[in-house]
């Protein structure tokens, strides 16, 4: 906190610091023993009718009072990560854009507009108040990369992105991250306003492939096999079923595409899955599935290793992927791995109220 030269707490934030990350100290509670304190850090996304917003890392906005502040200072950038390989937001989020490619883009000014349109059966999982006839295959391929400046005001690059997603019959996302140099919390924060909600958020952990590797040599002689192409028996282990031909140009797409399988009882579903996609210094891994019968035999790992390998082998050295915060399992899996978290992301749809005649579904997190 702030300590003037007298020994006293002293703010020294104005509303002409929105945008930048600060620390600030506030009266929480009185009674008792005497006051308590609670100390809040992140980006001051706004300031107005003596309120104070500040955007923490997992994207949770803290609303303070102005009359309960006793100090605050803007502090710098979140320290660098002290382990795994440095990338910048907006590295990460080009290369992870390019391992989930959209069928169809379009640019407004420096956001880019991407759909991946399959048809889905009237039993498909609606959005909106008509019956479900086409889906987006995952939400990355299907939503907004706004990387800069649109070009336009917010309001109206909002309005064309309605429009453009409309016309495909989808419902309007837009992707965007939180806690580190260069994320997005003041549009995170002009999207809250507007009425968008916040659907998921998970985070994208990054990590060095070389130990990943190494454990190959502990999986026991068990076999993993690599393919460019996802077979039958891999999509019958994927967890997302009925899987379209635009699906498929997905998860086939990207730089360089592996598929992993280890091999199940007969010649019937594999007892685990994973997808590699190997882009320059990076490797993505994604789908990584086990049979739930076998889980917690190293299988995970084992088809990440052999996936790490053949990355290697292409000249990548850092890995990256995506994890739901509620996923205990494959924290734990990815911390042992030598992962880590490097920021979150979200994924806001337009208001419904702004989009009631549109009927689609978005399928998955990613």
């Amino acid at each position: 906190m702030e300590i003037s030269a007298a020994g006293r707490l002293v703010v020294r934030i104005t509303a002409a610091d929105v945008g930048k990350r600060v620390s600030v100290r506030r009266l929480a509670e009185t009674g008792g023993a005497g006051a308590k304190f609670t100390d809040t850090v992140g980006v001051l996304t706004s300031w107005t009718d003596g309120v104070l917003l500040i955007t923490q890392k997992d994207g949770r906005t803290v609303r303070i009072a102005e009359t309960s502040l006793v100090a605050g200072k803007v502090v710098p950038p979140a320290p660098a990560r002290r382990r795994g390989p440095a990338a910048s937001y907006a590295e990460l989020a080009r290369v992870a854009a390019r391992a989930w490619p959209p069928v169809e883009s379009e640019r407004l000014g420096d956001w880019e507009l991407r759909a991946a349109v399959q048809q889905v059966p009237p039993a498909g999982r609606p959005w909106g108040a008509v019956a479900g006839r086409r889906a987006g295959f995952t939400r990355r391929a299907n939503s907004v990369l706004p990387l800069g400046d649109p070009g336009v005001p917010l309001d109206a690059a909002l309005a064309a992105v309605r429009r453009w997603y409309h016309e495909r019959g989808l419902p309007a996302y837009v992707q965007t991250a939180t806690g580190a140099e260069g994320t997005q919390e003041l549009l995170c924060a002009e999207l809250d306003r507007r009425g968008w909600v916040r659907e998921v958020t998970a985070e994208l952990w990054t990590g060095a492939l070389a130990p990943v590797a190494d454990r190959a040599e502990g999986a026991g002689g068990v076999g993993v096999v690599l393919s460019r192409t996802a077979d039958e028996a891999w999509l019958a282990r994927y967890q997302r079923k009925g899987v379209s031909e635009v699906a498929l140009k997905v998860l086939g797409g990207g730089p360089s595409v592996w598929f992993a399988s280890v091999p199940g009882e007969g010649a019937g579903v594999p007892a685990a899955i994973g997808r590699c996609v190997v882009d320059g210094r990076w490797a993505s891994f994604a789908a990584v599935e086990v049979d739930p019968a076998l889980r917690r035999r190293g299988l995970a790992t084992t088809v990440m290793a052999a996936l790490a390998a053949r990355a290697l082998e292409e000249g990548a050295s850092a890995g990256w992927l995506q994890v739901e915060t509620g996923n205990a399992g494959a924290r734990e899996l990815y911390a042992r791995l030598g992962f880590a978290p490097h920021h979150a992301y979200h994924h806001y749809r337009e208001p419904e109220s702004v989009a009631e005649a549109t009927a689609t579904a978005v399928d998955g997190s990613s």
